[in-house]
């Protein structure tokens, strides 16, 4: 009776063997279907199960280890994208060149390197829309200073466009007016300030497309932790306002409201676009407030004092040098001289400030040769506009009266064009890369 129940050892053996690998094994087509185990097969059978697909000739394909945090290839598209700290230099070194400057050839091909780098450089993250934001800024800019002057008054000339309806003014207003005539080359002036300032907001516009918060955060010294924390809300409120306009011009839609009065558009889009950016903003601080930003170790009062005088020092200098460099009527050699002083003054208090602050960093971003690159085709314009202004002056500043075509200064825009460089060395963030 026994042995009548028991089939052959080998047969039974392999049978069951076969039937564990069916039962185990995915279909090709990913589905998760569950065989009934069937009897086992006699010697010589193929073991396999009714109903149940044949497996691949090579068996299954194994399933492939997840990927680490710390792999070559992730490294390596981290490394593959510029320095943030190298896109706000070479934005920087831009607008510098654009303040030494009022001729609208050279600021509008200012503008045009920008958006061209932007273009070819700008990954898909929230924060990479902010330049058409700037851009949109600048105009307004442009916009509200031929305002000013149509309102306001200004440079005058012979040429008059039109006449407005002219209010007579005290005596302690002298210089100014309210109305009048309208010349054409006061409007020019106008226009050629308001570039100015438009070119200065969309190359800050391009480093906020191109740098990303989260990786310069990462760069900030040890001794600015405490400033961290506040940076970090006011660089990310613009990208995160660009998302929120986005998403909330999107549920807006869903919900069928067209209505564009600005009653609605206030109550609909300005307020929840404003409280989610802040929102998010403020979230992200105080993840990093979390992970450690503001502590500090315990240091004498009077090293603290001195650190704090050494910062405030090098700051104010700072501040003072730059704003002499975008200037015209401060003397090159002082303000470089005031900017290196202030400089000098920041470092030595940000390199003692450090020591009170202990901190860590998991796989440091580090300056390449393709950032080097970057920060340098930013100081190939600065250092066009500057040989420009010792040899041209007039073509940097063209004047208004009498009305002319301003003159291309040749060297100013040879070293603008090498500021598009970071176009061709510099490819595109990956999406999610940070």
């Amino acid at each position: 009776m026994a042995a009548g129940n028991s089939g052959p050892p080998s047969g039974g053996a392999e049978g069951t063997e076969q039937r564990s690998a069916a039962e185990n094994s995915e279909p090709p087509n990913g589905g998760d279907a569950e065989r009934a185990p069937g009897p086992a097969t006699p010697e010589g059978a193929s073991g396999r199960v009714r109903g149940a697909r044949r497996p691949p000739p090579g068996g299954p394909a194994p399933t492939p280890p997840p990927t680490p945090l710390s792999t070559p290839a992730l490294r390596t598209a981290h490394r593959r994208t510029a320095h943030p700290v190298a896109w706000w230099g070479w934005a920087l070194l831009l607008a510098t060149a654009a303040g030494r400057t009022a001729n609208p050839c050279l600021l509008l091909l200012i503008v045009a390197v920008a958006g061209l780098v932007v273009a070819y450089c700008r990954g898909s993250e929230p924060w990479s829309g902010a330049y058409r934001v700037f851009l949109a800024i600048g105009l307004t800019a442009v916009a509200v200073r031929f305002a000013f002057y149509l309102v306001f008054g200004g440079a005058d000339g012979p040429t008059v466009l039109f006449t407005l309806p002219a209010a007579t003014l005290p005596d302690w207003a002298a210089g100014f007016r309210l109305g009048g005539a309208v010349t054409a080359e006061g409007a020019l002036a106008a226009a050629y300030d308001g570039l100015r300032l438009a070119t200065l907001l969309v190359c800050v516009g391009a480093a906020n497309a191109l740098a990303s918060p989260r990786r310069l955060l990462r760069s900030v010294p040890a001794a600015l932790y405490e400033v961290s924390v506040a940076v970090v809300v006011a660089l990310s409120v613009a990208p995160q306002l660009v998302a929120s306009v986005g998403r909330v011009r999107r549920a807006r839609a869903l919900r069928g409201n067209t209505r564009r009065d600005p009653a609605d558009l206030m109550r609909t889009v300005v307020a929840p676009v404003l409280h989610d950016a802040l929102d998010r903003s403020l979230a992200l601080a105080a993840a990093m407030a979390s992970r450690g930003y503001g502590r500090a170790a315990g240091v004498p009062p009077a090293a603290r004092r001195a650190t704090g005088a050494a910062l405030l020092v090098g700051l104010t200098g700072l501040c003072a040098g730059a704003y002499a460099l975008l200037g015209a009527a401060t003397p090159a050699p002082l303000a470089w001289g005031v900017l290196a002083a202030g400089a000098g003054a920041a470092v030595f208090g940000i390199a003692y400030a450090s020591k009170r602050v202990p901190h860590t960093r998991y796989r440091p971003d580090r300056f390449t040769g393709r950032d080097w690159a970057v920060l340098a085709s930013g100081a190939a314009a600065l250092a066009g506009t500057v040989l420009s202004g010792l040899t041209e002056p007039a073509a940097l500043w063209p004047a208004t009266n009498p009305l002319a075509v301003p003159a291309l200064p040749l060297q100013a825009a040879a070293g603008v064009l090498l500021a598009a460089a970071p176009a061709l060395l510099v490819p595109a963030t990956p999406k999610g890369t940070p």
